[in-house]
């Protein structure tokens, strides 16, 4: 491999670090095979041999076979991490939808219960909706005048009694003056026959 395959591979190595950087921890046993993908690039960084070009730069010596092993690893992972995205994804547009229906179920409810209570909090009289309040404002207005009405009847009637009773009075005094005037009447009537009886009976001696 030349060694602007072995920069650009370092370059690719390098930048897969930053993207899946995870510490290691000290006692971790390195290997390609297993572990992080930051161990598996710390065993490559650890395992390949450094040399000097002709123009003294600093170069780094990787297998081929090392390359495509990590690069398979590389893969997996991204693979993985794609179809745990996938399935995050689509676990959250369930979740989406679950809520956007929660949301119209709660939006239904809250509409059924703002009915519920305009429906609690009204009465329908003749047919004419009214809240429950002016119902039982014109309730008591309706109480109120027929309770006026029988105090004003009860009065009426006493006041009726009253005046029934000092009429029938005034009735009973009259029919005792007139039975009286007829018992005085009828003894003057009386009392003229008798003399006129008398005075016939001296005309005929």
């Amino acid at each position: 491999m030349n060694p602007s395959n072995y920069r650009i591979a370092l370059v690719f190595a390098l930048f897969i670090n930053l993207c899946f950087s995870q510490a290691t921890p000290a006692q971790e046993t390195l290997s390609l095979n297993s572990g992080t993908i930051d161990s598996q690039f710390e065993y490559l960084i650890r395992k390949s041999g450094n040399f000097k070009g002709t123009n003294g730069a600093p170069y780094e010596a990787v297998k081929t076979g090392w390359l495509f092993t990590l690069r398979k690893h590389v893969n997996d992972s991204l693979i993985k991490i794609r179809k745990d995205l996938h399935k995050t994804q689509t676990v959250v547009k369930t979740q989406a939808d679950e809520i956007s229906q929660l949301k119209a179920s709660l939006s239904t409810t809250q509409s059924d219960l703002d009915s519920t209570n305009l429906e609690k909090d009204s009465m329908s009289l003749f047919g004419i909706p009214m809240s429950k309040g002016g119902y039982n404002t014109l309730m008591w207005s309706i109480i109120g005048g027929l309770l006026v009405f029988l105090l004003f009847f009860i009065y009426k009637f006493k006041n009726s009694n009253t005046i029934t009773k000092r009429a029938k009075q005034n009735l009973s005094e009259i029919e005792e003056e007139f039975e009286e005037h007829r018992k005085t009447a009828l003894e003057r009537e009386q009392k003229v026959r008798r003399q006129l009886q008398d005075e016939i009976n001296k005309q005929k001696k």
